[in-house]
């Protein structure tokens, strides 16, 4: 049964036609036609899916940085940051005034953080602000002459004095904005009731 091909092409007179011309280019768009290329359509997914990625990835970063960005009250510089690359400060005193120190300064920014500035409260904060601003300069020359004549009893009290004035300062504005905001509250709701 097994025979060679060669043997039976030579027997059987196969005549050798040659494909009519454009053969191969009808045949591909014949091909096309029914069974069309779907990578272009792909390709087109996936930048669609490449940009919307980015997008997504940049407001997720935008959001994040708005979410972890400190919030500034007005124009006013951080009033807590009390430290400059030339002055000494309780904490280069002693291991412990530098806890202390820590402390307030820790209680100071988190009050500052919980209060919400509205335009109702402007003046409130205003003025509230150039006491803290005040105290901050205070604070600063306090710790220059920390610096140039050496820690003493007077100038470390008068620091931490400083700091605990700032920080009932803030209590008392907090309180102040409780007071505001329940006053505003029943105020709503009388006018509500009328």
């Amino acid at each position: 049964m097994a025979q060679d091909l060669r043997e039976l092409f030579k027997n059987e007179k196969v005549t050798h036609e040659k494909m009519p011309k454009n053969h191969q280019k009808r045949f591909l768009d014949k091909l096309d036609v029914v069974l069309p290329e779907q990578k272009q359509k792909q390709s087109k997914f996936n930048w669609m899916q490449i940009a919307a990625s980015v997008v997504v990835l940049l407001g997720l970063s935008f959001g994040a940085f708005k979410y972890f960005q400190p919030e500034i009250i007005g124009d006013t510089p951080e009033i807590a940051n009390t430290k400059t690359e030339d002055t000494k400060t309780l904490g280069d005193v002693s291991p412990g005034l530098k806890k202390v120190e820590d402390y307030y300064l820790a209680s100071i920014n988190l009050e500052l953080s919980k209060m919400t500035y509205t335009p109702e409260t402007k003046e409130l904060f205003d003025g509230y602000l150039i006491q803290l601003n005040a105290l901050d300069k205070e604070y600063k020359k306090l710790s220059l002459e920390l610096t140039e004549s050496g820690p003493s009893e007077l100038t470390v009290n008068a620091l931490i004095d400083n700091l605990k004035l700032r920080l009932n300062l803030l209590y008392r504005l907090r309180e102040q904005l409780q007071k505001f905001n329940t006053s505003d509250a029943l105020a709503g709701e009388v006018s509500q009731s009328i």
